[in-house]
């Protein structure tokens, strides 16, 4: 059984910065491309950032670049959304989620469609 689990989000200040880790459950984890998601409230879930299997390759929606960067640790089964200089309009509920394929090469990293496997997610506040 496949289980993603989101942990770091809370409450900061405009400008702060802040780690979200997703620990998976799931063999293979290394073959796999996995994504960071969003959805503010009263929105749609929408693509933050991506990584290929092995990490090489990252993807970022254009709202984000420069200030999130998103990383995962094969060995610990554990990826990472490290953000800096929040906004208020980060704020959202964060989710992980894998990738049917090794990259976003034949499945395109943003559609929510090519994730068969997601975690609960994990709440981000920012205040201004």
């Amino acid at each position: 059984q496949v289980q993603l689990i989101e942990s770091g989000g809370g409450s900061v200040q405009a400008g702060e910065s802040l780690r979200l880790s997703c620990v998976v459950s799931m063999q293979s984890f290394d073959r796999f491309a996995m994504a960071w998601f969003r959805q503010p409230p009263g929105k749609n879930r929408d693509f933050v950032a991506g990584a290929s299997w092995n990490g090489a390759t990252t993807y970022y929606t254009e709202a984000v670049k420069g200030r999130i960067t998103i990383s995962r640790d094969n060995v610990k089964n554990t990826a990472y959304l490290q953000m800096t200089s929040l906004k208020p309009e980060d704020t959202a509920v964060y989710y992980c989620a894998i990738l049917r394929d090794s990259s976003g090469t034949t499945s395109p990293m943003h559609n929510r469609n090519n994730y068969p496997y997601w975690g609960q997610g994990t709440q981000l506040t920012v205040s201004s």
